[in-house]
């Protein structure tokens, strides 16, 4: 008699919908940059656009951009480099100045 729990996820059921959702939101996030980029007006070099085009298409066939699992965490779909990078473009298009790299801002002593 069944009393409307369900069974909890197998282990390998758990990672696939992780997997899955964690696919999504790339994508999810990829396609609202792009978007805002077109919808402001912010022309992006020839290179972003074909990162943003061949970074959808790659977690799309393989649910993650990148093959190193060095170079990212253990479940996320991009790597850092490529997080880092789809932040800048999405600054880019929201008109924000771009953020420093490396270091702190000098403070002027007087």
């Amino acid at each position: 008699m069944s009393f409307g729990r369900a069974k909890p996820p197998t282990p390998a059921e758990a990672r696939a919908k992780e997997k899955a959702r964690v696919k999504r939101t790339a994508l999810r996030a990829l396609k609202r940059t792009k978007a805002l980029a077109d919808k402001a007006g912010v022309a992006l070099s020839e290179w972003e656009g074909e990162f943003l085009d061949t970074v959808s298409e790659r977690v799309t066939t393989y649910g993650r951009a990148f093959a190193d699992p060095e170079k990212g965490a253990t479940g996320a779909a991009l790597s850092a480099l490529q997080s880092r990078k789809l932040k800048e473009i999405a600054a880019k298009a929201e008109g924000k100045p771009p953020r420093r790299r490396f270091g702190r801002k000098r403070v002027e002593q007087g």
